[in-house]
């Protein structure tokens, strides 16, 4: 089995930034010589997420406006009591959303629907550079 492994590094804005990073593990995986397998698409951190959504301005709109009514951002948190910073709700989100998604490969593409793309949601109450681990085995 081949295994094939790089890093992007994304800077947000943090406050539910959505961003399309379909495009940089398209790269990623076409640059593995990998036709048939499975790709791992994991962001580093705690208060950030990997999930797939049509990106278009409604649903990304549509996804902060769930992620607000689930785990608002101006709540009473613990996690802000217990270490004086105003994020428990970015955490709570990353929870929810998770860190981490696999997709399969095959013909040396990522196996997604038309509509469906890959984002990186940063839920952080500050920008960020972000650190997004892809990982590519087959």
């Amino acid at each position: 089995m081949a295994a094939f492994q790089q890093e992007i590094t994304i800077s947000t804005k943090g406050r539910c930034d959505v961003l399309d990073i379909t495009g940089a593990v398209a790269g990623i995986v076409s640059a593995s010589g990998i036709l048939t397998g499975i790709v791992n698409v994991s962001g580093v951190g705690s208060t950030l997420g990997i999930t797939t959504l049509e990106f278009e301005p409604g649903c990304v709109a549509d996804l902060k406006r769930a992620l607000e009514k689930i785990a608002p951002a101006n709540s009473d948190y613990a996690h802000n009591a217990r270490w004086g910073d105003e994020n428990g709700y970015s955490h709570l989100r990353s929870a929810l959303i998770g860190t981490a998604k696999s997709f399969p490969v095959a013909g040396g593409k990522i196996k997604i629907g038309v509509w469906q793309q890959i984002v990186l949601c940063d839920f952080d109450d500050r920008p960020r550079h972000r650190q997004v681990i892809v990982t590519v085995l087959g």
